[in-house]
């Protein structure tokens, strides 16, 4: 008797698993998106994009989720619809128990400006191009003159990537300008000069160079000494005086 009861308990509690699973699933299979929450990453140093501008791009492409059964959410296509922006880096998106679709988007960083007759962009981090933003201003070094965009990714982008990563070349080059020749100046923030690097080749060891002129001569002769300072000749420095 107490065997049959055993037995007859279990199967009670399989049915009743078996049903509390299939109850659940297909509530969860029902399950509505009641909203989205949108982190944009860094937003208070860089505004390239906002919350408003990436739901708009979602409304545009079609792919809104707000009201759509969570099943039907394609959390890739959503991923890889907002990384055609050409604003973001990075796209997290995934579902939460309880109907919401969350977003962690990261912002490029941009480390060039670029004006040219070929176009205005920014150059990120990852070397890739960045369209100017109307709404935000990056305080980067600027690369003016005749500049394809395949220099900008290139050249140009390992260049302003030394830059960024070097404090005092970071603070003393403002600007960068390419000649129709291929020749590059740069523009400094202290000194009424001219530096003329030449090509990018070993453009390291033309500023360390420099780096020593300006540490042994400068301070005896002085910033308003010289007009340009011309680092392309090997292991030289040829002055030309105001």
């Amino acid at each position: 008797m107490i065997r049959i009861l055993t037995i007859l308990i279990g199967a009670l509690l399989l049915t009743y698993i078996a049903f509390a699973s299939y109850f659940f699933t297909e509530i969860k299979r029902n399950d509505i998106c009641k909203s989205i929450e949108i982190v944009v990453k860094d937003s208070l140093d860089k505004h390239f994009v906002t919350k408003t501008d990436l739901t708009s791009f979602l409304k545009q492409k079609k792919i809104y989720p707000v009201n759509k059964l969570m099943t039907e959410i394609n959390t890739d296509q959503i991923e890889q619809t907002l990384l055609g922006n050409e604003m973001i880096a990075l796209v997290e998106a995934y579902k939460t128990p309880s109907g919401i679709l969350k977003m962690e988007v990261e912002q490029k960083i941009p480390i060039l400006r670029v004006i040219s007759p070929r176009g205005n962009f920014y150059v990120d981090n990852r070397g890739t191009l960045m369209p100017i933003s109307s709404r935000y201003a990056a305080h980067v070094p600027v690369a003016s003159g005749y500049i394809e965009k395949g220099l900008a990714v290139t050249d140009l982008y390992k260049f302003a990537l030394f830059l960024q990563g070097n404090k005092f070349w970071n603070a003393q080059i403002e600007q960068i300008y390419i000649h129709p020749d291929g020749e590059v100046d740069l523009i400094p923030r202290i000194g009424n000069h001219r530096i003329v690097l030449g090509t990018f080749e070993k453009f390291e060891e033309k500023l360390d160079n420099l780096r020593l002129f300006y540490d042994l001569v400068i301070p005896k002769m002085g910033w308003e000494k010289y007009s340009i300072i011309n680092l392309k000749y090997k292991n030289q420095i040829v002055c030309t005086k105001r």
